[in-house]
């Protein structure tokens, strides 16, 4: 018999669909929710951006000058491979620049936190953001945000305080900037200070951390050496005012005189984090509250611009280096669906996970999504970022999506899934999904085999299943 088709049919080449793609096959529809308005005498983002401009002025200035004189071929940036300019070559910068070196090494703090230029080994590179600064208002405000995320690492931490309690302090201080947005207004430091004594002690009693007394005749419990020291006793004060000094640093409010008070772009900044917060918070499974495992499968029913704010609202209510581990940990497990929503989140996070990212480059399981992920982050067009893959890594892609569609998506779209193959006939395509070794191979050939309208091509991918199945 001869089959209907030729046998090396031809595959019509398409550029491979976003991974976030399986998700889509079992969206439902939701009622939209109306599009939340800023508060009442809040600036257009063209003018928060005009503001956001300023505040980094010196940081871009830096930023540039370190894409003209250094990286590949030229200077390095650093001696030591940690980001901190050199000696030599933060009194070049101020020399050329007219600025103290201090200065300059400030300013190229604040432009890695705002993302504006990034180093990797001992040479520097500009970040997409500065490419995009004079033309795109919401990379520049994205920007900012970013450095208003990190304000915490804006300025060095006080002397003579544990680490617990700067952390505890960090931790409560987003309950701090809502109460002054709320205010609208010059709050007294007293009545910020008394708040966070308030909010230090409900995430001590959320701890169960309480002191243990013994009774009559008990001995006093022997602390382990190596438990830190309870940090119940620490003053606040001082850090409350190292705390709001970071943030007047970044332009986040204004303090002085003994009073504080948010600036537009903070009052604007903490709106937005509060509203992500509530939209999280109305999801039908309450996704910030869940691991972030849980919060993909929540995010799987979502179409692409819902699920992005449901990222945003998650991360927006965790430290972001734990954060991005949890999404690490959920790509490392077996749902594919789940390795792909995990990356699309930390697409969302941006340049604080790009070290995860690229530490996860050698795992086979991860390794084209990170490498996908760099590529967009170094400025690829995502349409153009399949390019950095090989074949193998491509194919294996490939398999892995196939998967997450037999697993959550219906049958004509893993059989549309072929499409988007970077073979162009499907004999060669069965060949190399075999050679590549992907764990799921025989379940993605039988279910495709299953869902293909063409008997003769259901028979080759059958046949290649139980090729694989059987180590032939």
């Amino acid at each position: 018999m001869t089959s209907r088709i030729p046998r090396d049919s031809r595959l019509r080449l398409v550029r491979p669909r976003p991974l976030a793609a399986a998700p889509r096959a079992v969206n439902q529809r939701r009622p939209r929710r109306p599009a939340p308005r800023p508060p009442e005498g809040t600036p257009a983002p063209a003018e928060l951006a005009g503001m956001a401009r300023t505040v980094l002025a010196g940081a871009v200035r830096v930023a540039r000058w370190a894409d003209a004189a250094l990286g590949p071929g030229r200077d390095a940036a650093t001696t030591d491979g940690k980001a901190a300019l050199s000696d030599a070559t933060a009194e070049r910068a101020a020399a050329d620049l007219g600025l103290s070196p201090a200065q300059v090494r400030a300013d190229w703090d604040t432009a890695r936190l705002a993302g504006l230029v990034e180093v990797h080994g001992d040479s520097a590179r500009p970040g997409w953001r500065l490419r995009a600064w004079d033309r795109d208002d919401s990379a520049v405000l994205r920007g900012w945000v970013a450095l208003f995320d990190a304000w915490s690492l804006a300025s060095p931490e006080p002397d003579g305080h544990e680490p617990a309690a700067v952390a505890e302090v960090v931790s409560a201080m987003p309950q701090v900037l809502s109460f002054l947005q709320l205010s609208a207004g010059p709050v007294p430091v007293e009545q910020l200070l008394d708040l966070l004594q308030q909010r230090v002690t409900e995430l001590r009693t959320e701890r169960c951390e309480v002191v243990y007394e013994p009774g009559p005749g008990e001995p006093a419990p022997t602390p382990s050496p190596a438990a830190p020291p309870p940090a119940t006793g620490a003053p606040l004060a001082p850090l409350l005012d190292w705390a709001l000094r970071a943030l007047a640093s970044v332009g986040a409010l204004t303090y002085g005189d003994g009073q504080a008070t948010l600036t537009p772009l903070g009052s604007w900044a903490v709106w937005v984090k509060l509203e992500q917060i509530c939209v999280a918070a109305q999801s039908p499974a309450g996704n910030i509250e869940q691991s972030a495992e849980d919060m993909l499968r929540g995010c799987a029913q979502l179409r692409p611009n819902a699920a992005r704010a449901e990222y945003r609202a998650w991360l927006a209510a965790r430290p972001v280096g734990s954060a991005v581990a949890e999404l690490i940990g959920a790509a490392r497990g077996d749902d594919a669906l789940l390795r792909g929503l995990a990356f699309e989140a930390l697409r969302v996070v941006g340049a604080p996970a790009e070290p995860d990212v690229r530490a996860v480059v050698d795992e086979p399981a991860l390794r084209p999504y990170a490498l996908l992920w760099l590529a967009e982050h170094d400025g690829v067009d995502p349409e153009d970022a399949h390019e950095v893959l090989t074949r193998e890594e491509a194919t294996w892609l490939w398999v892995d999506t196939a998967a997450a569609v037999a697993d959550h998506g219906e049958a004509p779209m893993l059989v549309r899934h072929l499409e988007s193959a970077v073979q162009p006939t499907v004999p060669q395509l069965l060949d190399e999904v075999r050679a590549v070794g992907h764990p799921r191979t025989v379940q993605v050939l039988v279910a495709l085999a299953a869902a293909h309208p063409d008997p003769a091509l259901a028979k080759a991918v059958r046949r290649a299943a139980f090729q694989v199945h059987t180590g032939g």
